[in-house]
């Protein structure tokens, strides 16, 4: 396969870069954007000083590091307490893996990865899957694709459902492989509103099914070909929690309810913008030492299942865990790990949590109900993490 197979899908290539950029800087709600950041500069200077920026530019590596990177830097410094990364000893930064991790952040999560892995001297960026969901206007799926990012569509028929999946698995086994990129992907469709972080065996599926004709009819070495690496998100507030709570009420109480496109670009603002506390990234060895402990002759379905067991007690037992964590989980199951926490930390996330449930936009608010589903999320990463100490 070439990459003209993929194009439907695929981040632009190098040749494309600066037609789509010229187009980026005419669209007029880029533009509406672009004002709103920066209200005192004439629309002539403004792109007058991103093209100046994008000189140099050849690549969307080029890109990332010339216009994301300071982007997250500043997202960082504003938003968070800080940031941290860590991996594996001896960890091959020159190989090349899918980074498939739990899903904190629509935008954040691939973002800060990025930015770490690039600090810590891993020689290539990630290529981005992000839901056709959430490209709502021409100019953001430009400028993603532009970042790196392939598209994953959503809301198929069963039929188009299979051609797609088959086309993203093999976008990736070639990404991987071919263009010697690495992959950012979530584990599942869509972020866990209670953060009880679990692999879909479905995306499992959509890895193997795309896979070179040598390695098709074996699943393990199918995903062999890949090199996962799951990777934990701990963030120690998030932003979003009031919007997942508030969700959780609507579904509740509003038959049939489901979010609108101005909801999603609600929750991608909030998550990039809002406060989020501590955050930290752990890397998991690469998993294909494990699947060679795999019995090949097992069902597919029982092998999924395992790998799928396997990737989340990676992640789970890598959680970064935060003194509101032990208090949601203590409040919640009646436990005691006070040892975990001081008075001031508990008198802290309990205004926190209060804070956030009086940004809740339900009519009639249900405050107890809101409060269960907060705690739950921050609660549910201990309760994983603690089984994940007792089944290694």
């Amino acid at each position: 396969m070439t990459i003209h197979d993929f194009d439907e899908i695929r981040p632009y290539e190098p040749e494309e870069m600066p037609v789509v950029f010229e187009e980026l800087l005419n669209d007029r709600q880029f533009n509406l954007v672009m004002k709103g950041m920066a209200p005192w500069l004439p629309k002539a200077v403004r792109n007058g000083l991103l093209r100046l920026l994008f000189k140099g530019v050849k690549s969307s590596q080029d890109f990332q590091v010339r216009f994301m990177k300071p982007v997250v830097r500043f997202i960082t410094w504003r938003c968070t307490k800080g940031t941290s990364f860590g991996f594996p000893d001896g960890f091959d930064k020159h190989g090349r893996y899918i980074f498939m991790s739990n899903h904190r952040d629509i935008v954040l999560d691939s973002a800060f990865l990025d930015l770490m892995i690039h600090d810590d001297g891993f020689d290539r960026t990630c290529e981005i899957g992000i839901g056709d969901n959430l490209l709502i206007y021409p100019w953001i799926k430009k400028l993603v694709r532009m970042n790196k990012a392939f598209t994953v569509r959503r809301g198929l028929t069963a039929h188009e459902m299979m051609r797609s999946s088959m086309l993203m698995s093999q976008y990736i086994h070639f990404a991987v492989n071919d263009k010697q990129e690495n992959i950012w992907i979530a584990q599942r469709e869509g972020r866990a509103k209670d953060s009880d972080d679990r692999t879909q065996d479905s995306v499992l599926k959509m890895f193997a099914m795309g896979a070179p004709e040598e390695c098709s009819d074996n699943v393990i070495e199918a995903l062999k070909h890949l090199h996962i690496a799951p990777l934990t998100i701990s963030y120690e507030h998030d932003p979003c929690d009031y919007l997942k709570a508030e969700e959780f009420q609507f579904k509740r109480d509003v038959q049939g309810w489901k979010k609108s496109k101005q909801d999603d670009l609600l929750n991608m603002k909030t998550g990039i913008l809002g406060k989020k506390g501590k955050v930290h990234y752990e890397l998991s060895p690469c998993i294909d030492p494990w699947l060679d402990t795999l019995d090949p002759t097992l069902p597919k379905k029982e092998i999924f299942r395992l790998v799928a067991e396997h990737i989340d007690r990676e992640i789970h037992s890598r959680y970064r865990l935060y003194p509101c964590n032990w208090i949601a989980m203590d409040e919640l199951d009646g436990t005691d790990n006070s040892d975990k926490y001081t008075v001031k930390d508990k008198k802290e996330f309990e205004e926190y949590l209060a804070g956030q449930i009086k940004k809740v936009r339900v009519l009639n608010p249900d405050v107890p109900f809101l409060r269960e589903r907060m705690l739950t999320m921050y609660a549910n990463p201990v309760r994983n993490f603690l089984v994940s100490q007792n089944t290694k």
